[in-house]
This record gives C-alpha cells, sequence and structure tokens, in this order.
C-alpha cells in the first residue's frame, strides 16, 4: 500500500493528509487578504501551493464487502476499507446502475418539466425528464428513450452536457446529462407505476420554481449547464404551479 509502513503512515503521507486537515493549506480567493467570510481572512494560495501529492495518498482500498440489501435497482454493501492513515473505517455505499437527465427545450426556448410524486421526500417536484440506464445501454439511447417515455418528445439533436456522481460519498451513481432541441410532440408511455405529468416552462417560470424550493438538484445543474439562469434571488409570494 502506497505510503504505509509497518507502524502506520510515512511521514509524507502523514504531511499530505496533515496540509488536508489544516484550512490554511487550502487555496484561497485570488486577492490580497480576500475574505473567506464574514470572520476569516487569508493570504493567497495557489493549486500550485499544494505539497506534492498523488491520488493514491488518499486512496482508501477495500478490506471487506457485506451485502445487506438487494433490491429491483438498488443495492446496498457494508464495507470495511483502509484509509490513508492506515486505519480502518466504515462505508455503507449504494450500488446503483446510472442515469441520465435531459434538458429538452422547444423552439421559444421553453424547458419541458416533468411533475411525480417522490415518495423518498414526502411531495411532489418539478424536474427534468430521467430514468435510469438498463443492463449495457449507452447513455444518449437512455436518455432518448426516457425523453420519449416520459414527455412523449422526440429530438433532432442531442448534446452531451456532462456526466459525473450524484453523491459520492455513498453512492456510486453516475448521472449523465444531455441538451435536446427541435423538440417533436408524440405520445407518452411511461411505466405502470410511474405517474407523470409534462409542461413547458419559460427561463423564467423555470427560475420561479428553482426559488420556491419545487425542484430537484439535478434539474438545477441541468439547467445551469443548458444556460438557464438558476440563481433564486429574492423570495417573494410563492407562484409554484400546483
Amino acid at each position: 500500500m502506497v505510503g504505509l509502513g509497518p507502524a502506520g503512515p510515512t511521514p509524507a503521507v502523514q504531511d499530505a493528509i496533515g496540509s488536508i486537515r489544516d484550512p490554511g493549506t487550502l487555496p484561497q480567493p485570488r486577492g490580497e487578504g480576500a475574505a473567506l467570510g464574514p470572520f476569516v481572512t487569508a493570504p493567497v494560495r495557489l493549486l500550485s501551493d499544494f505539497p506534492t501529492m498523488t491520488d493514491e495518498l488518499l486512496r482508501e482500498h477495500p478490506v471487506e464487502r457485506r451485502t445487506v440489501f438487494q433490491g429491483r435497482l438498488l443495492t446496498v454493501h457494508d464495507d470495511t476499507v483502509e484509509t490513508a492513515d492506515g486505519n480502518l473505517a466504515g462505508r455503507e455505499i449504494i450500488e446503483h446502475p446510472g442515469a441520465v437527465g435531459i434538458v429538452a427545450t422547444d423552439a421559444d426556448g421553453r424547458v419541458v418539466l416533468v411533475r411525480q410524486w417522490r415518495h423518498a421526500v414526502g411531495r411532489a417536484l418539478w424536474e427534468i425528464p430521467a430514468g435510469t440506464l438498463t443492463p449495457g445501454e449507452e447513455p444518449e439511447a437512455a436518455a432518448r428513450r426516457e425523453l420519449a417515455e416520459e414527455t412523449g418528445y422526440t429530438a433532432e439533436i442531442w448534446e452531451r452536457l456532462a456526466a459525473g456522481p450524484v453523491a459520492p460519498g455513498y453512492s456510486g451513481e453516475l448521472l449523465h446529462l444531455f441538451a435536446a432541441r427541435h423538440l417533436s410532440p408524440g405520445e407518452t408511455h411511461t411505466d405502470p407505476d410511474e405517474h407523470v405529468v409534462a409542461q413547458l416552462f419559460t427561463a423564467a417560470e423555470a427560475a420561479r420554481l428553482i426559488a420556491d424550493d419545487a425542484v430537484d438538484m439535478k434539474t438545477i445543474a441541468g439547467l445551469a449547464l443548458a444556460g438557464f439562469p438558476v440563481a433564486a434571488g429574492t423570495r417573494g409570494p410563492s407562484s409554484t404551479p400546483a
């Protein structure tokens, strides 16, 4: 294991870990005495000021895995890992097949959002169309499928926006975000247990939904990547559609 000696982490690892834990070693805002908040100021530090290190000095090495739940979609593991300083730690991990989200806009620049009940949070939300990858399915193919299933729309132009982990602290889910344009309407064909309402929103209306906390975070991320204004601004009386 890189950086571990018989008595634990080597001095190089201890120095690197100590530098990470010390807030004074983190990169700071540019400008002499740039403010970090209302009470703290710090001198300028650049990424080049970090001690030389690689990801191997941060890597956690699997020791043991115990599967505690196997569902239709998710698998939950209770993992034991060896951390960079040589100690053992527990990690509760959700295994997920990955998902896609689509920012679909019409000729007038309106975005398609869907509303559905989310049992986990106990309320309905407005969201960009999204869904789970099937085994062996390519992300763009999944995005085309989900857009048609949930909204009935097909799109002539597709663009990859980004891909990344959703909640890497506990989940392996990777979310792929796409933009879809030049829409053509069609019939929806959702899953039997899926009840969805689709609606078009202007940029201003979408921003109001964000201000009202009426959307989820993947929707905010997708809209931002697609160029929609997502700053909540000043909150006023709620105008969220029912």
